[in-house]
């Protein structure tokens, strides 16, 4: 089965960060930043979003979001990241991309089902 045809069980699991540290203008950018993840939760790429706290060089004027997506790769996953509105304008001046196995809880049925699974 050709990669761009998985189906969503099979997509992989995906933790991204962001760091902002020009506040005004993120927030110009907000509206059109919300829209996008908007879209992308009915695409089912995006699985949750929301603000973080205590990031590693977040502090006083900054703002960070944590996001869980789903795709086939991490190249897949920063293609995602590209297109978002934030990335466009040049507002994420930190990113983190960290592939995630959810083999406890809510996602657990989706996971690859091993706690000794190689990543690829």
């Amino acid at each position: 089965m050709p990669e761009e045809n998985l189906p969503e069980e099979k997509k992989k699991f995906f933790v991204v960060t962001f760091l902002h540290l020009d506040f005004e203008r993120w927030k110009a950018e907000l509206q059109p930043h919300v829209d996008y993840l908007k879209a992308r939760v009915a695409d089912g790429s995006l699985v949750a979003s929301g603000p973080a706290f205590g990031l590693p060089g977040s502090g006083p004027g900054t703002r960070a979001g944590l996001l869980i997506i789903r795709g086939r790769d991490r190249a897949e996953i920063e293609e995602w990241i590209a297109a978002d509105p934030f990335a466009r304008h040049d507002l994420i001046d930190a990113c983190t991309i960290t592939e995630w196995d959810p083999v406890f809880g809510a996602f657990a049925d989706q996971s690859s089902g091993g706690l000794t699974v190689e990543p690829d």
